[in-house]
Order: structure tokens, then sequence, then C-alpha cells
């Protein structure tokens, strides 16, 4: 079914086509990728796929650039047999290069010719995303997880449910990898069911696989000549493969919705539909887990026309608001069983970040025609702003802190890398995705709208600080700051922000504390993903090239020798860092995308006609249609934000939770830990 979206996206797509199609059909040949990467930054030239026409058939012969580097190789080869034999009367031996750098860094030291040439570095990340698929595709296809450095696969389910490869399929279709798409496609046709006894955590797969599938079938009915695949055009069999795989998929999900409250459960039994409490914090589901579904599903209801799907995710809203936090800041955990709230702990780290993020978002998905969510993120920014924006003791870069005890409690100065996705979403909010000058072009900018962008601009430097303070430019999972006590807040301001000047011992890293059980790197997104809307709201290309020069770090440190692609990392503070074996699937739908589309032309995928999901998955803008609608309001608000009628005291509402909870058998009866999907919260790695 057709879905009636916003803006002209075809208008933008001549010179998108242009840019993919240069690659051809096949893109790349999967056997000479590593020496492709090995090669770019040494002087001699990439094959820009680009410079090629359109549909151009890759050929099976070696091309001249390979012929030379084969003779070239053989002249290196001769000299070096005749330096061994004492042609050359060299003074002293030659020193072994460390193979760990060899590997893993000779394709970035080319010198830079000046004038920087941003389709190249797009090319750039094109290659690392192909020996990173084309290593799972050779030691781990099919598999849910994968680890690099022993080359082996794991999965989740008894069957598998696709985790990387439903991932990454908007990926390959991005970057026009057609024949590792073909292959996604005859494994999900032939492979892939959800109709598995299994535990699986509700949020993980409705971000990552329903919201992949939806992608998936929104990029190739709206842009066919992205990765064009036959099979998949109108009237052909394959053609609705990915809707009906996200239908049958969302069917099941629903099951998790089924609770006395509405608040899903954490997760679901794909088999017997049935919603399963969290095996840990008494049962209560993550705040963001419960409120980062919305997207999807009502993408799918305006697919379909279910409205099913509309009401059971929208609900969760209302009850979540219904409860009536100070300031529009939430608990970071929520019982599914009467929608109360478990604890004071606020933060927009782990377990509460992406609930903020999907405010401003499902605004912007139904094109503003849900005022509800701006009223709603306007809130929690000003409570934000209010209670969690503090600044660091000698260099006052900016900090979202959190407050582990409530409002009233003590602010702890500790940001998750999580939390980097904020100010790339500040700024989105700022303007709707345009341009900082196309927002005041059209008298939609005023002190707010420059305020909140000061503010993401000021903590899209303190994220990128993580990585500049690190020995191997990675950001830990992660930091701490130092600062005043009592702390500093935006009332105390405004205050002048560092600059991040290089060196080992440079003033303002002492502002940074990184602890060693912190010190682990997982290939994580939020960071570079703020760098991408940075970028496109600003246009400044300061952001590009702190983009480029975090991809750098992530090829000369996490890439694995050989041709099995790249891994997370257990420290970013020693060089060579110690490893994890593991490749998170949001290193293919995430990062690298993020990588991508940051050194991509802007009207590639403008930010005015799309939303993207929590994991990077892209959903059309559009208006209401098919009946759907805000079903909800909020309840009248005194002046402090809080609700005119409170649901009994603070004693009552416990021991009502408490008799819910028996009745329901949430947490009295040990539940058996399962070896499926396990929860985690937004992006979280897998273990």
């Amino acid at each position: 079914m057709s879905f009636s979206s916003s803006g002209n996206l075809n208008g933008h797509r001549r010179q998108h086509d242009g840019l993919w199609g240069s690659a051809g059909q096949n893109g790349y040949t999967k056997s000479n990728i590593g020496a492709k990467l090995d090669g770019y930054f040494d002087n001699r030239e990439l094959p820009m796929y680009k410079d090629k026409p359109y549909n151009y058939a890759s050929s099976r012969r070696k091309p001249l650039y390979q012929k030379w580097r084969f003779t070239f190789a053989m002249l290196l080869l001769l000299a070096a047999l005749l330096y061994w034999i004492g042609i050359f009367s060299p003074t002293k031996p030659m020193a072994k290069v460390n193979e760990q750098s060899k590997t893993n860094g000779s394709w970035l030291n080319r010198p830079s010719s000046g004038k920087v040439d941003w389709d190249e570095r797009r090319e750039t990340v094109r290659e690392a995303f192909i020996l990173s698929w084309d290593g799972y595709e050779k030691y781990a296809w099919g598999f849910d997880q994968y680890h690099p450095l022993s080359k082996k696969g794991h999965q989740m389910t008894p069957n598998g449910m696709g985790w990387i490869i439903v991932d990454a399929l908007d990926t390959l279709m991005i970057m026009n990898l057609t024949s590792r798409l073909t292959h996604a496609r005859e494994w999900m046709s032939t492979s892939l069911t959800y109709d598995q006894d299994q535990e699986v955590n509700t949020f993980e797969t409705t971000i990552r696989m329903l919201g992949g599938l939806l992608s998936a079938h929104y990029l190739s009915t709206t842009f066919p000549d992205m990765a064009p695949l036959a099979d998949d055009d109108q009237g052909a069999p394959g053609e609705d493969l990915y809707l009906e795989k996200a239908t049958d998929l969302a069917d099941r999900l629903l099951g998790a919705f089924e609770s006395n409250s509405g608040v899903p459960f954490a997760s679901v039994n794909l088999k017997t539909l049935k919603g399963i409490p969290s095996h840990a914090d008494n049962g209560a589901s993550s705040t963001a887990e419960a409120t980062s579904l919305q997207l999807e599903f009502k993408y799918l209801a305006m697919l379909t026309g279910e409205k099913d799907y509309w009401t059971k995710a929208e609900k969760v809203m209302q009850i979540v608001d219904d409860n009536a936090m100070e300031d529009g800041l939430l608990p970071i955990f929520i019982y599914a069983h009467d929608g109360t709230f478990r604890g004071a702990n606020i933060r927009l780290g782990s377990r509460g970040d992406s609930y903020y993020e999907y405010l401003i978002k499902q605004y912007l998905q139904t094109s503003a025609e849900e005022p509800i969510y701006l009223e709603l993120w306007n809130q929690a920014l000003a409570g934000i702003r209010k209670h969690l924006i503090t600044y660091s003791k000698k260099s006052h870069f900016t900090i979202l802190a959190e407050r582990p005890n409530g409002l009233g409690s003590n602010l702890q100065p500790k940001m998750d890398h999580l939390v980097c996705f904020m100010p790339g979403t500040i700024a989105l909010a700022a303007t709707g995705g345009r341009t900082v000058a196309e927002a005041k072009k059209a008298g939609q900018w005023g002190k707010k709208e420059q305020a909140d962008l000061e503010l993401a601009i000021e903590l899209t430097k303190t994220c990128w600080g993580m990585y500049k303070t690190t020995a191997t430019g990675l950001a830990p999972e992660i930091t701490f700051f130092e600062i005043d006590e009592p702390p500093k807040s935006e009332a105390d301001g405004p205050f002048r922000s560092a600059e991040l000047v290089p060196g080992a011992s440079a003033e303002w890293k002492d502002d940074y504390v990184i602890k060693g059980q912190d010190a682990h790197n997982l290939q994580r997104p939020e960071t570079v993903e703020t760098l991408f809307y940075m970028w496109r709201i600003t246009g400044d290309e300061m952001y590009r090239e702190w983009g480029w020069e975090m991809f750098r770090s992530f090829v000369n440190y996490t890439r694995v020798e050989g041709d099995a692609g790249f891994t997370s990392l257990a420290s970013v503070l020693d060089v060579p860092p110690s490893t994890r074996d593991n490749m998170e699937s949001f290193w293919l739908a995430e990062t690298l995308k993020y990588f991508y589309l940051l050194f991509s032309p802007t009207d590639v995928l403008p930010l005015d006609t799309i939303v993207l999901n929590t994991e990077a998955h892209i959903f059309p803008r559009s208006k209401l249609i098919r009946g759907m609608k805000t079903g909800w309001e909020r309840k009248p608000r005194k002046k402090e934000g809080k609700a005119e009628r409170e649901r009994g005291s603070h004693k009552e509402r416990e021991e009502e939770s408490k008799r819910s909870r028996e009745d329901e058998g949430a947490t009295e009866t040990k539940v058996e830990e399962t070896k499926g999907v396990e929860g985690k919260e937004k992006k979280k790695a897998l273990p």
C-alpha cells in the first residue's frame, strides 16, 4: 500500500542517483576490498566509482590500476631482495613495522592534497562498510551476532532474528550495494521467520527489526533507483517482502502491550504473544523502551490503515504523561501493570534517552499536526535546562548531568555516550530539520531557537571532547566531569568554554574523568549522529572535519587484521587498545550510515522530509491520513507543571502497585532467564 508523504523527495534524486549510480550494480569486488582500504592513503588513487556512468556494469577483468599495482609490487619485491643481499649497503637493519599499526592505519596515511574531497571521503566510509559486511557474510552469515576476531557467529533465538541483516538493509540501499542487498533478501525469503517460541526484548526488536523492515519498504518504494532490484518492483513476487515481514513481526510484538495499564512489558514471546515483565528492576520496564516504539507503530498504521498499531502505541504516551512528573522529566523505570514510575532516577542516558528524542520526532513525523508532542518536548527541554545542565570546573564545558535520587537530590556530573544524541536532537527541534538560514528566512527564528542552538553547539563540543581526550581518539562508554560545589547552573552564566587545543597535557582535559570500568567503546553512533544533524542544520564544515577525524580513529584502532572487519574495544585509554571481539549491529545500521550521510551532499535524504528512528532507520514525514489522529489530551496542569488532581498519596500508590503486581505475578515469581534477546536500553550492546 502506498504512503502519502509530504515534500517532493524525488526532486532531489538526480544528484543522488549520480552519486550512487556510479558504483554500478554490484559496487565492489569482494576479493580486493582489503587491498583498496589498505592503499587508500598511501599515495595511490582510489578508483572513484562515482565517475562511472550510472548502471555501469562492473567488469570482471582486472582494471589497469591493478596491473600497475602488480608491476609496482614486483619492483618493490626486487628492490627488497637487492636490499637484503646488501647491494644498497644500509648502515643498520630496518625496524620491523608493528603489524597492528600496519594493518589498521596504512590506508589513512595519504597526505592531504589541500582541498577536501567529501565525495572521496564518503566512498571511504562505503569501503569500511563493505569490509564489515563481507567479513560478516564470510564468517557468520545469518547469525544475529558476529565476533570478528574469532570469526564466529551466535544466534539469539533458535532460528535467528536476522539481527544484523535486517538492521543494515537501508544502509545497503543508501550505499547502492545491490548484490549484497540481493543476498540479504534471499536469506529473508528463505530463512527468516518470527514464528519462534522465544522471548525477545520489545524495544530492541521494534527499533532494529521492525524499524529496519519499514525503512527498507519506504526507501525501496520511494527511491526505486536506490540499489534497484527487479524482485521488489511493483507486481514482482517480492514486492511486499519488507511490509509482509513487518506486519507479521508487529502483530507478535503487540502482545507486549497487553498489560493492565497499556504500558508494554519489557519482553514478549514471539509465538505465544505473551508479554513478559523484566527479569530485573522489580519487573519494571525502562521508560525509554516503553516510549520509543511510537514512530514505528504509527508509521505502520498509516501504511496499512490498521488503527490498532496507532492506538496501542499512542496510549503509552498518555499513561506516561498522566503521571504529571515535575517539569516533564521522567524517572527511568515504569511499571507495566499500573503505569506508575519506579524510583526517582532521572537521566538522559541509558533507560531514559529516547523518550525525549521521540517527543519531537513524533511531532515532525506527522508534519506538525500533533502539537501535543511539541508541547511535551518544550516542557522537557526547559526542565533539562533548569535541573540537569551544569558546567565543568575549569574549562566550563556544558554537561547534561543526572539526578539519581530525583530532582531534589544532588547532581551527578556523569554523561553516558548515549546522551550525545541530544545536541543533534535539540538542533533538529530548533529548525524542524531546515537550515538555520532557512528558518530565519521563514520568520521562524527567535530568542528561544537561538538559545537552543547555542546549547546544542556547546553540548556537541563536550561530546567531541570525550573523543579528543583519549589516546585512541575514541570516546569511552561513560564520562564523569570535575565540577564546582555547588554546581554551576545556566542562571549563573553565561560561560565561555575552553578550546579543545591538542596536546596530551592540555589543561582542558583535566575536567574529563574516565574510570577504567567505563573505558570501553562499543562502536556507538550518538556523537556522529549529532555531527550529522549539526552539519546539516548549521552548514559549519567543522562538524564534518570532526567526523572525519573520528572515522580515522575507528579505522586505526578497531579494524581487525585481514578481512573480518571491525570490532568493539575493551578500553580506549591505551594504544594499542584491548578488544572485545564483537561487532554491534548498529555499527552497520547507524554509525557507518551517519558517517556516510555526513560526508554526502545535503540533498541526499533532506532532513525536512524524513525522520530517523533511534536506530537511524528512515521514515517519511506525512500528514495524518487514514483516519489516524491524536487520541488523547493532557490533564490540566498547575502553574508548576503538576496535574491538578493527584492519584492518592505516595504510600497508597505503592500499595496499589504491589497488589497489581501480585495479581499479574510479575515480580513475586522467579522467572528463569532465557537465551533470548536480553533487554537493553536504547542501542545498548548485546553481550
